[in-house]
């Protein structure tokens, strides 16, 4: 066993090494450019997130249905995440988060256009869309859409579930003495009891949740940083500054220099993505359940996750950290390993510090275990059919338990190499229809007219198939 585990983290430190890296940050760049600077349409995501297509082809509101991404995005990676980039990469990494996030907003776009715009209806009248249906719709290669859906069943039972919950049980061990059984037990319940009633029962958790979870997070930030205001103007240059070296001295430390940029680059893109999942493929499927009138409505509106995700939350995370290290010690290098460095800046507040970051851990890793459940459901639905979502679902929550008694190492790097098998195909799908993003988006954006309707009707699935 040891031998097989050493062998998976192998293949996965290839799969997440720089060459996936770069073709994400590429796609990044590239769709960038080919939706003509989407970012810019920021304000206008932001106000449709929160505005009701009701008699629009969907399940979920378009709100429901970006809470319900956020909830599987918001999570540990924004909090522990943050703090290990700059444990490995230097402050620098988080500059480098920070622009994985600005121009992930353009691929986050461009693959829930696609998944909307290639969605279809099963039998029970339920939407479903995502990479799977693109390949297969889109490019007629369903041999890489059931690819891309069995790396997504089985992925989500990891990164979903068992290392979710185990992240909850250690925590609540260590800080509150409760057996990793009796946490089981309580996440199984309460995932079983959310999950039975489908995706629009995780919406209304998600809506509910999300943004709760994320404003008191934000706001313990806030005060963190009105601790250390004096410190964030500094915080802020180290930052820019250890990015591109520019202090660095010529000569002989030129190649050290290099390093060291590269470092900061590598864990800070790496942790971006992670963080915001821009690219995997995952968000986009419950994208293409959203109530819209056309495809570029939901896109934007599923760009939006990435900034609050990524931009800013992560941005707070990691300005939060630095500060507090350069006003306790006076430099970045006081502390090792990220969740020491977290807690150690949140326990700058009086008493609540560590419970608004307990809290903080907690409801974000039951989130995306929520979030997960459908992602993985739906890749399932794909393989077998709809009738096997209710299989999927008991075997989710038992994960969910066993998860906090077993020892996941394996089970971490398993899912961390199928989260970038995900990734391949979607990158494909992309890129191969990226001229019919650029054209849809051109529909709707030119001339105003992102109000109009999709006059193309959701198709059957049962009616593909024959």
């Amino acid at each position: 066993m040891e031998k097989f585990a050493e062998i998976v983290s192998t293949i996965d430190g290839w799969l997440w090494g720089p060459p996936l890296l770069i073709l994400l940050v590429g796609t990044h760049i590239f769709l960038t450019f080919r939706t003509g600077f989407i970012q810019r349409k920021l304000g206008l995501g932001i106000k449709l997130s929160i505005t009701r297509d009701k008699d629009s082809t969907g399940d979920v509101s378009q709100f429901g249905a970006l809470t319900t991404a956020l909830a599987s995005t918001i999570g540990t990676g924004n909090i522990i995440g943050v703090g290990t980039a700059i444990a490995l990469g230097g402050p620098g990494a988080l500059l480098w988060m920070w622009l994985t996030g600005v121009f992930g907003i353009a691929t986050k776009y461009s693959e829930s256009l696609i998944a909307v715009k290639y969605r279809v209806k099963n039998d029970q009248g339920m939407i479903i869309g995502g990479a799977m249906f693109a390949l297969e719709r889109g490019l007629k290669m369903k041999w890489l859409g059931v690819l891309f859906a069995f790396f997504t069943a089985v992925a989500a039972f990891g990164i979903g579930s068992g290392v979710q919950s185990n992240a909850v049980a250690n925590l609540m061990k260590s800080t509150f003495d409760v057996p990793p059984w009796i946490t089981g037990a309580v996440i199984a319940i309460f995932v079983a009891i959310v999950v039975i009633g489908g995706l629009k029962w995780i919406a209304r958790v998600s809506e509910a949740l999300i943004p709760f979870m994320s404003v008191i997070y934000v706001l313990g930030c806030l005060v963190i940083l009105a601790i250390n205001y004096a410190h964030i103007i500094p915080a802020i240059q180290i930052v820019c500054s250890n990015a591109f070296n520019v202090k660095a001295a010529g000569g002989g430390a030129a190649g050290f220099v290099a390093v060291k940029m590269m470092t900061a680059a590598r864990y800070g893109v790496a942790r971006g993505l992670f963080s915001n999942e821009s690219g995997m493929g995952s968000a986009p499927i419950v994208a293409a359940a959203a109530q819209t009138r056309n495809p570029v409505r939901q896109a934007l509106v599923s760009s939006t996750g990435t900034f609050w995700d990524t931009v800013v939350i992560c941005l707070m995370t990691g300005l939060v950290i630095i500060s507090s290290a350069l006003a306790h010690h006076g430099h970045v290098e006081a502390f090792h390993g990220g969740a020491i460095l977290t807690r150690s800046a949140f326990n700058q507040i009086p008493v609540a510090g560590d419970f608004i970051l307990t809290f903080g851990l907690i409801t974000f890793a039951f989130s995306t275990i929520l979030g997960w459940c459908y992602y993985g459901e739906k890749g399932f639905e794909y393989l077998l059919g709809t009738k096997s979502i209710i299989l999927y679902r008991i075997v989710y929550v038992i994960i969910a338990f066993l998860g906090t008694v077993l020892s996941l190492d394996l089970v971490w790097d398993i899912a961390d190499a199928l989260n970038a098998l995900m990734t391949i195909p979607n990158i494909i799908a992309m890129l191969l229809l990226s001229g019919v993003i650029a054209k849809e988006t051109k529909k709707y954006l030119e001339g105003n007219h992102i109000d109009d309707t999709d006059n193309e009707p959701v198709p059957l699935w049962s009616d593909l198939k024959k």
